[in-house]
Order: structure tokens, then sequence, then C-alpha cells
């Protein structure tokens, strides 16, 4: 009998709207999640007090630990603490950073992970990844997709809003990584996965032409909601293909070279526009870069205060970092002197939007 359908793993609970936090011993209990409000909660160290102070209510039997994040370090840390004793679930509140530890430090253990995200900066608050930094160098670690995610309208209204900007980017440079994903297809034969890409494309769409900005509760459930599809079509194909290509790639190789450059979201928009324009869709190119405009987004390397012989080195470097990757950098294979005139004719491009 042919293979009829796919069984594929989604959190248990999806919730964006104001006031979740405050909610949330209800919402892990009609999640099923947990019933007595028996978790760890993780947060990071400008969050505690007030979270504490809004979760007591409902889950007055819950552990809280602070952490710095961001490091493998302190995720084993944070791992070793959950050891104090059983605990339903572990919930990470907070960036990228506090959540991307909390799930390493579950994973350890085989417990439920609940994201509750404070801000909208990248697609790992759904995604099966925990990106966390080794010996200097941001690795990509595969954790269980987690159970719930949350997030609350209320915190990432107060929250920086260059680094919930910076989730624009992160999403629309999928549009990017797709092209990638179907240039693999043509050159190589490399499959490529219908759903997650749909999953992927849906939010970036979405966001790409929606109006609106982060001072609209509309335009940031449909951002909120298409970060998590993208975390979804990672979940689906079990890679990050639908959501990185040649712009993460650029923007792995500027953490790198160049570390504290800009946000995850912001390098990724502006790796995904200097990608389209090396395809030559001409149409793409002006939508993201109104786009990037619009939300006050980099779009030349200067924005994020690299000159052109830093940028044309990042370039250079782009492929190392996800050597199995097939994207249009490693299509092209430019030399320094081929980047640099392309570099150029880039920033014209852009000055004439």
């Amino acid at each position: 009998m042919p293979l009829l359908a796919r069984s594929i793993q989604t959190p248990l609970h999806i919730d964006v709207r104001r006031g979740a936090v405050a909610d949330l011993g209800r919402i892990l209990a009609d999640g099923r999640i947990s019933a007595g409000g028996d978790v760890a909660v993780v947060v990071g160290p400008g969050l505690g007090e007030r979270v504490v102070n809004l979760i007591r209510p409902t889950l007055g039997s819950a552990d809280v630990y602070t952490t710095t994040g961001g490091t493998l370090d302190a995720a084993l840390e944070l791992s070793g603490k959950l050891r104090a004793r059983r605990y339903d679930a572990v919930v990470g509140i907070g960036g990228g950073t506090t959540v991307d530890t909390a799930k390493y430090a579950a994973n350890r253990w085989g417990l439920p992970m609940i994201s509750v995200a404070t801000s909208l900066g990248n697609d790992g608050i759904a995604s099966p990844v925990a990106s966390l930094i080794h010996d200097g160098i941001k690795g990509s670690y595969g954790v269980h997709i987690p159970f719930g995610v949350i997030v609350d309208l209320d915190f990432v209204e107060n929250g920086p809003e260059r680094v919930n900007r910076g989730g624009i980017g992160d999403v629309i440079s999928n549009i990017s990584a797709l092209a990638d994903w179907e240039l693999a297809r043509e050159v190589r034969g490399e499959p490529v996965d219908g759903l997650a890409a749909s999953l992927s494309r849906m939010g970036a769409e979405a966001v790409l032409t929606m109006p609106g900005d982060m001072s609209d509760d509309a335009f940031v459930t449909v951002l909120a909601e298409a970060l998590i599809s993208s975390g979804l079509a990672m979940a689906v194909c079990g890679s990050s293909r639908p959501s990185s290509g040649g712009c993460h790639e650029i923007m792995h190789a500027v953490d790198s070279l160049f570390p504290g450059t800009a946000s995850h979201g912001e390098l990724a928009g502006l790796g995904a526009l200097f990608c389209t324009f090396l395809r030559g869709d001409e149409r793409r190119f002006a939508q993201m870069a109104d786009c990037l405009a619009r939300h006050q987004l980099p779009r030349v390397p200067a924005d994020v205060d690299l000159d052109a012989d830093q940028f044309v080195e990042a370039v250079e470097f782009a492929p190392r970092t996800r050597p199995d990757r097939y994207t249009i950098l490693e299509h092209l294979a430019m030399s320094p002197d081929e980047i640099r005139r392309k570099l150029a004719e880039y920033v014209e491009a852009v000055a004439d939007r």
C-alpha cells in the first residue's frame, strides 16, 4: 500500500496575543503540558522580576532560573540546574538567545520545552534548532521542536525595536533561500520538500507586501506567525534548507569575521537582497529592497558599518560556513575581483530605488 500521508512534529499550542505571559499557567494546563505548574521558567537577565510577578499567580510552584544565554556553556550550566527536581516542562521566556539556551537544556533531559518570545528577531522561536556560541563560533544544534510557542505582544511592543525589525529581514530572506533550493534542484538534483517550501514562502510573502509596521498589532501578529511558520518549515524537512541559503551563509560569515556587526535578521535581509541581485531577479529585488527600506533595515554594507573590502571578504568566506549547501554563491563561484565588481553594481542598483 502506498504511503498516503506523513506524520510531522508540530507544537501542541501556538498563541500570539497580548497578556500571554500572565496567562501562562492556564495555557500550559489547557495544552496538557503541565496541570500543576511544576515547570522550570528560564528568563534573560533583563526580564526576571517582571516575569516572576506576572507568572506567580498562575504558576506558584514554578522555579525561575536566570541565564545570560547565547553560549553552549550557559546551556550546559542550565541543564545541570534542571536536575534540581522533576519538572513537567521547561519554559524559555525572552529573546532568541534565552529561548535557544532553554531549548538545548530541555533537550538534554528530554523535557518538553515551551518557547515564549518577547521579541521577534528571528525564526528560532519555533524551530528545532538552537543557535549557540562555542569557542567563539556560533553553531546550530538540533533539538526537539518546542511543544508550545507563545508570543506576548505586550513584551514585543516594549522590546528593542531594532531587534524586532530584524525579524522582518529574517522572514523575507526565506524568498532568497527558496530560490537557492530551487537552484540546487536544477543543478544538482537536490529534492525540494514542497510542504516545507510552502510554509516558508507563505509567511515571507505576507510580510513582504503587508502594510503597517512594528507599532501595528496586525502587522506584528503576521510577522510572529511568519517566523513560527518558518520554524515549522525546518521541522518538516529536517533541516534549515527552506529558510537558509546564501543569505545566511553571508550572515554567518559576517558573524565569524566581524562579530557584533549587526543582528541575525538585519544581516539575513541584507544577504538576501544581495543574493537576489546576483540572480538577476529584478522583480524580487525591487520588492525586497522596498520592504527593507520601508522598515528601516540595512540594504548595503555601509548600513552595518562594513566597507567594501570587508563585505567582499565575507562573501568569499560565506560558502565555507555551510559546506554541504548549494546556493547562488557556490553556483557563481566568484573571485574577489568579481565580487567587488558585483558589489559596486549592487550598491548602485539599491541607490536607484
